[in-house]
């Protein structure tokens, strides 16, 4: 077995591990188009236009504030839903999991591989936003850090969606898990409004959670005409990613999954 991981680089693991969910992708990709776009563009027209805020204290349209937020919001979604359901199918229902466990594979193959899916579709879904963005509101740059920062965040997003699906114990908690954590994310963390405007008390819980740090990331990448980038925050985000992995490795390793 120590032999043939030798003999089979990262990237090769990783694509073995990987390949099964590119071809669901690739034969469910009109499904996966529309689940991906449609959630962004309602939040960009509740929000972006349908409360018509005008511009923001910053000095840019609430249009402008809010798609990178969408952008961030996007990428937690889509990479963590799609990473920890196909997961959480595969570990409870199908049990295919369990047989891609007793492969010769390394456990960082396992982690990059099953993320890859949840990675595709938070990149896709978060620079279709950008791109429209960028259509919509002329305050938006292109600017190549934002392309890091979403790439950032899905990676992150993915982590998690892994290490839920691997926690999860049923369906139930998954679902209680989204409900409890990622919903109440998707709205709080800065997205549609600055964390900064709350009282100290819930901005210190706030700060503490990854898509806070995501969402300053991007909209200042985004719009480095009026925001100073946040370097802290990106540091902050490396580590989310970090942490994420070393969990995803520690279940896979002690297998407690």
């Amino acid at each position: 077995m120590t032999e043939y991981k030798r003999n089979n680089g990262f990237f090769h693991q990783v694509y073995h591990v990987a390949w099964s969910d590119i071809m669901y992708l690739k034969h469910t990709f009109w499904n996966t188009l529309i689940m991906t776009i449609m959630t962004p563009l309602l939040y960009l027209i509740a929000f972006g236009y349908g409360l018509r805020g005008g511009e923001t204290d910053i000095g840019v349209s609430y249009v402008a504030f809010v798609i990178p937020g969408i952008m961030a919001l996007s990428s937690l979604s889509s990479s963590f839903s799609s990473t920890s359901a196909r997961i959480n199918v595969q570990r409870l229902y199908y049990r295919s999991f369990d047989e891609m466990m007793m492969c010769p594979l390394s456990n960082s193959a396992i982690i990059f591989g099953k993320s890859m899916l949840g990675f595709i579709r938070g990149l896709f879904g978060s620079l279709v936003m950008y791109a429209l963005g960028l259509v919509l509101a002329p305050d938006l740059a292109l600017t190549p850090m934002a392309f890091v920062c979403v790439i950032l965040s899905c990676v992150t997003f993915s982590m998690l969606g892994m290490a839920a699906a691997l926690i999860a114990k049923s369906h139930a908690s998954m679902a209680t898990f989204n409900s409890l954590v990622i919903l109440p994310m998707n709205f709080l963390c800065g997205t549609f409004f600055s964390v900064d405007s709350l009282h100290p008390v819930f901005q210190a819980i706030l700060y503490c959670l990854p898509l806070t740090h995501s969402s300053l990331t991007v909209r200042a990448a985004c719009l480095p005409q009026v925001l100073d980038f946040p370097w802290i925050s990106l540091i902050v985000l490396i580590g989310f990613a970090i942490a994420f992995f070393a969990l995803d490795y520690y279940l896979l390793k002690t297998r407690k999954v």
